[in-house]
């Protein structure tokens, strides 16, 4: 990180089939040792099971999805004299994107059974609805967040 000059975020290129920067984003975050067709065919293959079990937009189930993993608040630790305290802070927009993806992604891997393809679909579709560990985790990373409410005085 530069002292001076501010970094210049780089845009992401839409995706070749659906022409959407975030489902890139999102292919770019299930990409493993640099094997980006591997990962296109994963999240495109998850997108056809989508699509064929809710005969919906599958961009529109995805972006849903997302839109339910993205936390608002988390906690962050503040050293206030010898003590350190859980304090809440709101999170920045793109953090909010980012931390929603990873989850989706980590929670899609821990899943039992059988490809990636079939586990992310089924994660996605987990979160469009409002159940998975996907939610869980928001929801543990929020209640966190709620029960240290009384040290938001610490914020910086």
């Amino acid at each position: 990180m530069p002292r001076r000059a501010r970094v210049v975020r780089r845009q992401v290129a839409p995706d070749a089939k659906y022409k959407n920067r975030t489902l890139a984003k999102f292919i770019n975050n299930v990409m493993l040792e640099g094997k980006k067709a591997t990962a296109e065919r994963i999240v495109y293959d998850a997108l056809t099971l989508i699509e064929n079990q809710t005969r919906r937009n599958p961009i529109e189930t995805f972006e849903l999805a997302l839109r339910n993993a993205t936390p608002i608040l988390e906690v962050k630790p503040r050293r206030v004299g010898g003590a350190t305290y859980q304090v809440p802070v709101e999170i920045r927009g793109d953090r909010r994107i980012s931390l929603g993806m990873r989850w989706l992604i980590d929670s899609a891997r821990k899943r039992s059974g059988r490809s990636m393809a079939e586990k992310l679909a089924g994660e996605l579709l987990d979160a469009a609805h409002g159940t998975g560990a996907t939610i869980k985790r928001r929801e543990d990373t929020h209640r966190m967040a709620e029960a240290n409410r009384a040290f938001a005085h610490y914020r910086w």
